[in-house]
C-alpha cells in the first residue's frame, strides 16, 4: 500500500500544492499535482519537484516513479502571475527543473487526464512514458500571453514531432486530444479514463521486470544520443552493450532464459 513520504531535505518539510507517495511493495513512487481544481504548479512547486525527482532517484526503495494530477485534470499550466514576481535568476532555472524527470535515472511514466497545459505539458515530455487518457487535451498556450514555451516544452516536442506540428501546437496555441497524441507520437498509450490507473500499473510492472541496470544504462543513451549524429550513436550504443556483457543481471539473463524461468534482476 502506497504511504505519504516526508523528506529528509529542509526545502521539502511542506510541499507546495502536490503530494508524494511510495509503495514499497510495488517498489512505485507517485507524485500527485494536487492543488484544486486544476493543479497549477507554483514557481516554488518547479524548485521542489526537482528536489523530489533527485531524493526519489536516490531511495532504493524505488523502481519506477509515476507523475500524475488530483482529480479530472494533470494541470492547467504554470502560476501566471508567479512569472512576473520571479526573478531573471529564478526564471533561467525553470527548464532545469522541468528536466529533472529526464535526469532522473529511473523509468517516469505521466499519468494524463484532462487539461495538460503549459508546464503540465512540459513536466510530461520529460517523462519517459506519456499514458493519456481519452479526456487529455495537450496544450502549449504561451502565445495567448505574448510568450512561448520556456522550459524545454516546443524544443522537446519538436524532436517528437517535428517541426511543422510543433509550429502547429505552438504558434496556434492548439489543443491536442489524447488520441490525436497517440497518432503523433506524443503520448505512448491512450485510454478510456476508467482504464487509466490500471494502464499505468500494468506498464510499473512491466518495467519492473526488467534489470534496473540495463533499464538505466537504455534511458541515459537514449537520451544521449537524441540528438547525435548516427554513427555517434551507435558507437555509444555498441559501448553501452559491451559494459552490459559484464553484467551479473546479463549473465542472470541469459541463464534463466536458458533454463525457460524467470530471470530475477539485481541491478548489478
Amino acid at each position: 500500500m502506497s504511504e505519504p513520504h516526508r523528506f529528509d531535505h529542509p526545502a521539502l518539510q511542506s510541499l507546495d500544492g502536490f503530494r508524494v507517495a511510495i509503495d514499497p511493495s510495488a517498489e512505485r513512487a507517485d507524485i500527485v499535482l494536487d492543488r484544486p481544481p486544476y493543479n497549477v504548479v507554483s514557481m516554488a512547486a518547479r524548485d521542489q519537484l526537482r528536489l523530489v525527482f533527485e531524493a526519489l532517484d536516490a531511495d532504493a526503495r524505488v523502481r519506477v516513479i509515476v507523475l500524475s494530477g488530483a482529480g479530472a485534470h494533470f494541470s492547467s499550466g504554470g502560476d501566471i502571475k508567479g512569472f512576473l514576481e520571479a526573478s531573471p535568476e529564478h526564471v533561467s532555472k525553470l527548464a532545469w527543473n522541468v528536466a529533472a524527470p529526464a535526469r532522473c535515472e529511473k523509468p517516469v511514466i505521466a499519468m494524463n487526464r484532462g487539461y495538460c497545459f503549459g508546464v503540465g505539458f512540459e513536466l510530461s515530455l520529460a517523462c519517459d512514458f506519456r499514458l493519456a487518457s481519452e479526456t487529455t487535451l495537450y496544450s502549449l498556450p504561451e502565445q495567448k500571453l505574448g510568450q512561448i514555451p520556456g522550459s524545454g516544452g516546443s524544443a522537446r516536442l519538436q524532436k517528437i514531432v517535428g517541426v511543422t506540428r510543433t509550429k502547429d501546437i505552438v504558434m496556434r496555441s492548439k489543443r491536442i486530444s489524447g488520441s490525436q497524441a497517440l497518432d503523433w507520437g506524443i503520448a505512448t498509450e491512450c485510454h478510456p479514463d476508467d482504464a487509466l490507473e490500471a494502464a499505468v500499473a500494468a506498464l510499473v510492472d512491466e518495467l519492473r521486470s526488467f534489470s534496473p541496470l540495463a533499464q538505466r544504462t537504455a534511458k541515459k543513451l537514449l537520451n544521449d544520443s537524441d540528438d547525435a549524429l548516427l554513427s555517434t550513436a551507435i558507437e555509444l550504443e555498441g559501448l553501452n552493450y559491451s559494459r552490459l556483457r559484464m553484467s551479473d543481471d546479463f549473465r542472470e539473463g541469459v541463464e534463466a532464459f536458458h533454463a525457460k524461468r524467470r530471470p530475477t534482476f539485481k541491478g548489478v
